[in-house]
């Protein structure tokens, strides 16, 4: 759950100091009835998600009139939407970044979801420029965030799906050709030889990844392409954007190097469950790095470069193309035994900017890496900013923006014919102010009947048998249900080699039993999706199906 931070109280009015680290729900109710205590408020200190189901599941949502948002992520502000289309309840979205501002109305049955637009895609900063000519310290800010969710989340979450699922996996490693063989060498790492045993070992991985990261690989670059080197027509390699890298050697005196051993040794204790002394000096720390033994640089021969995203999307193609089922065998062969590591306790470390641990390593990374290429260093202040995508928040947008929100939501109480509702879009920099009427659902059709994302065949039964529910839609809608699936599973399929079996079967007994679908007693409904076929053969699109449990 979202608990109150510093950064809240410059614009979250119903906090106060001595609320920091508290919930928000719960402190917000408490606060509102002080203000108005006829108000009648029930918080929860749980999220709202596909997790807590069980909680905000069918008798929730049902007893709701609508939902007003007040959500900080995409991921979170999409589920709501889908709820709210499920359960046809209105939604009142909105949002803020800075000076900017935005409410959408959501209504049943005619306004298009918060889901049914996008945003366009940020603008990515090019692969060729993070790994090997990064010429800004925002390019080695996400180069260090990626190494972070890579090595200490990614690497640890794919040696936990191999030790827990080993035949799914290697199912799934078969279907990704170009991310294999680095998936492989990953959990190599992780599970084979050099796994840690002690906080001593891992301070010897963290000052050899010093050394590989700033040093090996950037002596290695400079192999590739020598500073002296010239183009094809002649002019400096490393010259405009291509700034000439300088390989770091390790400095107890430096501050970052410290850093960067210090973060990465506790980082990769928490991965394998290793205890972190309690009081954890630098100088300790140290001590244990001078006894590593770090391996001379050796140049290898023949090591490609991608000079831009071109290439190396070329060359992912190729490894896929020359990939033979003989190389397959060898790379699978090469994962650690199970026998080795079924004992092994891995816990992933999920990115978070407010926590200190993680920004003194992305910190410390990017800021070694700046050094690398002569960039000016940046603080965690800065770095936080940018590794955490933070655009500080203004709280005379959000005030301008609750005020539309409410507008909005005493139409809806008063029941206001659609024409009356407002999208807004604000932006207080240039100043902007828009307003449009709530976008119509896109509409659809089948046979002579419209329908748009609102839409939804009711089916009542139970214990209706699967012969019984695809009787009913031929009889009903003359439509012939050629599939039906809930969620990613199948349930029927006309060219199923075991489809007559299922026909006299209840549909809910093979969602549950064939299909693996769990149904909570919360559940008072299931989402079926069908394709059918018209009474000309003809495929046609249909809404999904609400099938009643009860």
């Amino acid at each position: 759950m979202d608990v109150i931070e510093k950064s809240n109280l410059n614009r979250q009015f119903l906090f106060r100091t001595s609320d920091m680290q508290q919930l928000k729900s719960e402190t917000a109710g408490r606060r509102a009835k002080e203000m108005n205590p006829s108000l009648n408020i029930e918080t929860y200190s749980v999220k709202v998600g596909s997790d807590t189901e069980d909680v905000f599941g069918d008798d929730f949502f049902e007893s709701l009139d609508g939902v007003c948002n007040a959500l900080d992520n995409v991921q979170a502000r999409t589920y709501m939407d889908q709820r709210c289309i499920y359960f046809l309840k209105p939604l009142l979205e909105s949002g803020t970044l800075g000076t900017k501002g935005n409410v959408q109305v959501v209504i049943p049955r005619i306004t298009e979801s918060y889901s049914s637009s996008h945003d366009p895609p940020e603008k990515a900063i090019p692969i060729c420029t993070l790994k090997n000519f990064p010429n800004a310290i925002e390019h080695t800010i996400q180069w260090a965030r990626d190494d972070f969710e890579g090595v200490y989340k990614q690497v640890i979450e794919d040696a936990v799906s191999y030790i827990s699922d080993t035949e799914r996996f290697i199912e799934n490693l078969k279907q990704q050709p170009t991310t294999a063989p680095a998936t492989v060498k990953g959990i190599i790492a992780t599970l084979g030889g050099s796994r840690p045993k002690s906080f001593e070992d891992c301070v010897a991985w963290g000052r050899l990844r010093f050394e590989e990261l700033f040093n090996h690989q950037i002596q290695q670059l400079l192999v590739s392409f020598p500073l002296d080197m010239v183009t094809t027509s002649g002019q400096p390699f490393w010259s405009g954007a291509k700034r000439p890298p300088t390989p770091l050697q390790f400095s107890e005196e430096e501050e970052w190097h410290v850093e960067f051993v210090v973060a990465s040794a506790t980082l990769r204790a928490k991965n394998f469950g290793i205890e972190v002394p309690a009081t954890l000096e630098r100088s300790d720390v140290m001590k244990l790095a001078r006894k590593v033994k770090v391996p001379e640089f050796e140049p290898k021969q023949g090591v490609k470069v991608d000079l831009n995203d071109g290439e190396a999307k070329k060359e992912g193609e190729d490894q896929v193309m020359e990939g033979t089922s003989d190389s397959d065998a060898r790379m699978l062969s090469s994962l650690p035994p199970l026998s080795s590591c079924s004992s092994v306790q891995l816990e992933p470390v999920e990115f978070e900017k407010d926590d200190e641990l993680h920004m003194d390593y992305v910190t410390a990374c990017s800021n070694l890496r700046a050094t690398n290429y002569n960039i000016p260093a940046a603080d965690k202040h800065k770095t936080r900013l940018i590794a955490g995508k933070i655009i500080p928040a203004i709280a005379t947008t959000t005030s301008m923006v609750t005020g539309l929100v409410c507008l909005e939501l005493y139409k809806l109480i008063q029941n206001k014919p659609v024409e009356q509702f407002k999208n807004g879009f604000v932006n207080l920099a240039l100043p902007f102010f828009g307003f449009s009427e709530p976008i119509q659902a896109a509409t659809r059709k089948y046979r002579e009947h419209e329908w748009n994302l609102w839409s939804r065949f009711e089916v009542q039964g139970k214990d209706m048998t699967l012969g019984g529910f695809l009787r009913h839609f031929m009889e009903e809608y003359k439509l012939e249900v050629s599939m039906v699936s809930c969620g990613v599973s199948m349930i029927y399929s006309t060219f199923s080699p075991k489809a007559k079996e299922k026909l006299t079967r209840p549909l809910l007994d093979i969602v549950k039993k064939d299909a693996k679908v769990e149904v909570g007693e919360h559940q008072r409904y299931l989402m079926l999706e069908i394709c059918c076929n018209d009474e000309e053969g003809e495929e046609v699109e249909a809404p999904s199906v609400r099938f009643a449990l009860s």
